[in-house]
């Protein structure tokens, strides 16, 4: 679970060009939420996701990580329970290694200092079995370097990265954003199935707000750092994409 208590995020604090990126938010996201959030430039998604991921700090409140208070931990400690998918595709990949050498440094995220995953052929199956599943025929071209590969393909397979170490959490910060619509379809899709399957808290921001209406089980709306609406998965489903654009009217 995340438990978010009073965050608020100045940046600048006490300064001409002072700004106010998040006002006191508390939110709880359970296990297994796929949680959609929406909101104009500047409402503050992606500072939330900074703050949640640990790559800045709040100005005020706590944040609770299944049960750890992690204010004071840094991101490369948070990695224990939180991955991130970026909206730039070679923002998660070594694009001068292969697939494999990929796969195998996602393995080593959260481990120990000294510690060694190989290369070798359990490894590779269980690899290839994890990038069969995208339907994409990329299992048989383990060997091939990310940096040849397309956006979609890069995203796809960083996405499966992410959850190599059993992730609690799932950030998304736009992950579509760079894609043309099929691959962004197939992105969706795939989140979707992990957060069925493994039963972690998925947190997707977009401006996409087809993709906020078709994806998810609860929908946030940001406006002006604060929390402007947030809909329960029962409430979702009465929205209208038409209705939600009115939103921002």
């Amino acid at each position: 679970m995340i438990a978010l208590d009073h965050i608020s995020k100045i940046f600048n604090k006490g300064m001409q060009n002072e700004v106010i990126a998040l006002q006191d938010i508390s939110l709880q996201i359970q296990e297994g939420e796929f949680v959609v959030m929406i909101g104009s430039n500047g409402s503050g998604k992606t500072t939330l996701l900074n703050c949640i991921a640990g790559a800045i700090k709040p100005s005020s409140g706590s944040i609770v990580i299944n049960g750890n208070k992690v204010n004071a931990l840094p991101e490369y400690k948070r990695s224990q329970w939180v991955a991130r998918v970026f909206q730039n595709p070679n923002n998660g990949t070594a694009p001068d290694l292969s697939i494999l050498d990929n796969f195998r440094l996602a393995a080593l995220r959260t481990q120990h200092k000294g510690l060694r995953i190989g290369t070798h052929a359990r490894f590779k199956k269980e690899v290839a079995e994890k990038v069969a599943t995208l339907g994409m025929g990329l299992e048989n071209k383990l060997s091939q370097n990310m940096g040849n590969l397309s956006g979609g393909q890069r995203q796809a397979l960083t996405l499966l990265m992410s959850v190599m170490d059993e992730t609690h959490i799932l950030l998304l910060d736009e992950p579509t954003a760079a894609l043309d619509p099929k691959s962004a379809a197939l992105i969706l899709n795939l989140a979707e199935k992990l957060n069925r399957d493994l039963r972690m808290i998925t947190l997707l921001v977009t401006h996409n707000i087809k993709d906020a209406h078709r994806y998810g089980n609860r929908i946030i709306q940001m406006q002006e750092g604060k929390i402007k609406r947030d809909l329960s998965k029962k409430e979702k489903e009465a929205l209208t994409v038409a209705g939600m654009y009115d939103w921002f009217g």
